[in-house]
């Protein structure tokens, strides 16, 4: 019987907010695994009784991050972690997207201001909308669409970011994502298992530090040729990853009607399976193969 952690956030009292995490608890039980969701910074967690641990629902992360990615490298040394640490590592950071245009992949066109760095005349376009955000960061925390009046108030949203020690990205605002919305194709187990469509999060004049609604819309998406081949062009030039077990490939068109990444999910993504009943099995079968799958 393998033992398997599904880690997550700790709700302090209130519902976890990951729908599937009990679906998908039972499915592996069902199939004869001990499974148990646990906090992934629960202090009294012997993480090395696991034969796997893996990322679900840590949503808090991103606000913790080098607290995280310490548990990461402890926990990845103590037993097998899904995905690995060294993916986990490049992907928490969305400067990844540059390295994912260096190798051909069609990505959102993106600008990076570190702190220290004070924006310059090109760095917040001048002609059509764009949207500042930071790069670590996920359900469209801390990022906000500007028009090019709004300039000095996109400064001082960088201001912010920088004052909280977060590097700043700088990208157009793809208008098709108003008409197509955009993408989420969910992998598991190297294999596509189902696709999802939303509608944009960004709302022009919502602030910054206002709370988003991530996923706005959400329904069944049955992913183009384009889209699946974009998708998996990504996934193959992850530095090390052969070793993945999950990933969410999210697309926008671009001006030119073709699909673009915006971001790559390799740590916590939601898999939806609550719109996607039919991926259980699947999923369940993919975590269980990782468990009993030699080591090495």
């Amino acid at each position: 019987m393998p033992r398997i952690a599904l880690a997550t956030y700790d709700p302090e009292g209130a519902p976890n907010r990951d729908r599937d995490l009990p679906v998908l608890v039972d499915a592996l039980r069902d199939a004869g695994a001990d499974a148990q969701a646990l906090p992934w910074d629960a202090p009294d967690v012997d993480w090395a009784a696991f034969d796997l641990v893996v990322m679900r629902s840590t949503w808090d992360y991103t606000w913790r991050t080098a607290e995280f990615l310490a548990w990461a490298e402890r926990c990845g040394k103590l037993t097998r972690l899904a995905n690995p640490v060294d993916v986990v590592r490049w992907n928490t950071d969305k400067r990844y997207l540059g390295d994912l245009a260096a190798a051909g992949v069609p990505v959102v066109p993106t600008r990076y201001l570190a702190p220290g760095d004070t924006p310059a005349a090109d760095d917040l376009p001048a002609a059509g909308d764009f949207v500042v955000k930071p790069a670590y960061g996920a359900g469209a925390r801390l990022a906000a669409r500007y028009t090019p009046a709004e300039r000095q108030t996109a400064v001082a949203q960088v201001a912010r970011l920088h004052a909280e020690g977060l590097t700043a990205m700088v990208q157009p605002y793809l208008t098709r994502i108003d008409v197509s919305g955009e993408r989420a194709l969910q992998f598991y187990g190297g294999r596509l298992v189902h696709a999802s469509r939303k509608r944009a999060v960004l709302s022009p004049g919502t602030p910054y530090d206002a709370d988003k609604v991530a996923h706005p819309d959400l329904r069944p998406w049955t992913p183009s040729t384009a889209e699946r081949a974009v998708a998996e062009r990504a996934l193959a030039a992850v530095p090390g990853g052969a070793g993945l077990l999950y990933a969410r490939v999210d697309l926008v068109d671009g001006d030119d009607g073709d699909p673009r990444v915006m971001e790559l999910e390799l740590v916590e993504p939601n898999l939806f399976l609550w719109l996607h009943p039919q991926s259980v099995p699947a999923v369940a079968h993919a975590i269980l193969t990782a468990a009993v799958a030699p080591a090495g």
